[in-house]
């Protein structure tokens, strides 16, 4: 299999053949180059969680020779087993019988037919996973043709768009709905600028492009100068945007639509202004009490993670979440859980873990109450235990140490 790649390294657009209907959207697997965007992005995030710290190449730079395994990305047998299963289970390879042949040819081309094979035996379902920090993601199926559905209304808003300049990647539902599923949809090409810094981002972008990307990077591409973004659009989702973030880039210019939904139930509403409600996007339906999702993508109902509070039928704001869960980075992530892991350090007698703001959007910050009062060093080991022990987004930017956590004068804990 050969990759079709523009001459900057960037996936050049759709293949020959696909047009602007929901057909071309739903066979997106023909496309090689999304295909195999898909498939490298899903491996490498699945070996990164089976390797916490761990530097690898970026994706977006393998080559179809690329071995998977020894002397290439350098996969032993188990984690050859574990991330063959979890491609197996996204694309449902199983279907086809086809998924024992991952484990037996270990190029990432082939790896890629294999997928397409797979893909063209069943294809009408797509398993994405949560990107919660409990442990073990959790599997969420959705219907090709109810995703394609909820593509199908933001592309009659957004189109016209000459390319889709993504810097998410495709494996997540937010990256697959609007990197791979909408450029097949609107005839438009692709470009990948993750890895590049802001201001180049800034500088290349044309009138017509699309832009898609989490809050986080929103921010960092806010601070990079003062550019007017005229002729510029952009989505972001995965997060809450700070409002003050949202009118700035607006004021410049840029058309950026607030896109809220989850793993679970996919998109669910947008909006253009932060002073404004969230609208729920057509053919879905909420329930009275905004607790689910009365009628989804595929026609079934759906709990919700947050608590929506309706002005009407057709438009709502967030409550804020049941789960207990941050947002950080585009990845949901429970500080309770952080926080019993680092409970396991023998040094760590207790520990309290909160979110806290930083430019465009959150971090984690812990309180460490010492097993011994006198622990010099304590900061830098317990800063590079995390590194080993936690996911990047887990990993706390802030750490205080104290004889006890602090508490009000109820007893209850309070921040500091």
């Amino acid at each position: 299999m050969t990759l079709v790649q523009s001459p900057s390294g960037n996936s050049a657009g759709p293949d020959r053949g696909a047009t602007s209907d929901s057909g071309a959207a739903g066979a997106w697997w023909r496309d090689r180059v999304a295909l195999s965007r898909f498939v490298a992005d899903l491996v490498a995030s699945d070996l990164s969680r089976l390797r916490p710290g761990a530097i690898l190449p970026p994706p977006a730079d393998w080559t179809p020779d690329l071995d998977l395994g020894t002397g290439g990305l350098g996969m032993d047998s188990l984690e050859l087993l574990s991330v063959a299963t979890g491609l197996t289970e996204t694309l449902h390879l199983h279907r086809s019988g086809i998924e024992d042949y991952l484990l037996a040819r270990r190029r990432f081309a082939d790896w890629v037919q294999i997928a397409a094979h797979g893909l063209s035996v069943f294809d009408q379902e797509v398993t994405f996973h949560t990107s919660g920090s409990t442990g073990a993601p959790k599997p969420c199926t959705h219907r090709l043709e109810g995703l394609v559905r909820e593509v199908g209304v933001h592309g009659r808003r957004l189109a016209p768009v000459r390319r889709v300049v993504s810097l998410v990647p495709g494996h997540h539902i937010y990256g697959f709905l609007f990197t791979i599923l909408l450029p097949r949809l609107l005839n438009a090409a692709y470009v990948d600028v993750r890895g590049r810094l802001p201001g180049r981002v800034l500088a290349d972008l044309l009138p017509g492009d699309l832009v898609v990307a989490v809050p986080e990077q929103w921010a960092l591409l806010a601070r990079t100068g003062s550019a007017c973004l005229s002729g510029i659009s952009g989505v972001c989702s995965t997060g809450p945007l700070d409002p003050v973030l949202h009118r700035d880039l607006t004021e410049r210019g840029l058309s950026l639509t607030e896109v809220y939904g989850s793993s679970e139930t996919a998109g669910i509403g947008w909006r253009l202004s932060p002073d404004e409600p969230f609208r729920l996007l057509e053919g879905l339906k909420l329930s009275p009490d905004g607790s689910c999702l009365q009628v989804g993508w595929d026609g079934l109902a759906k709990p919700l993670l947050d608590r929506l509070v309706l002005s009407d039928a057709t438009c709502f704001r967030l409550g804020g979440r049941r789960d207990g869960a941050v947002q950080i980075g585009g990845v949901n992530i429970f500080p309770d859980r952080v926080a019993a892991t680092l409970r396991t350090h023998p040094a760590v007698k207790d520990v309290a873990v909160r979110p806290m703001p930083v430019p465009g959007g959150l971090r984690l910050k812990a309180f460490i109450v010492p097993r011994q009062p006198d622990a010099p060093g304590l900061e830098q080991e317990m800063s590079v235990w995390a590194d080993t022990h936690l996911s990047m987004p887990e990993r706390p930017k802030s750490w205080t140490f104290g004889p006890a956590l602090p508490t009000t004068g109820m007893g209850k804990l309070c921040d500091w």
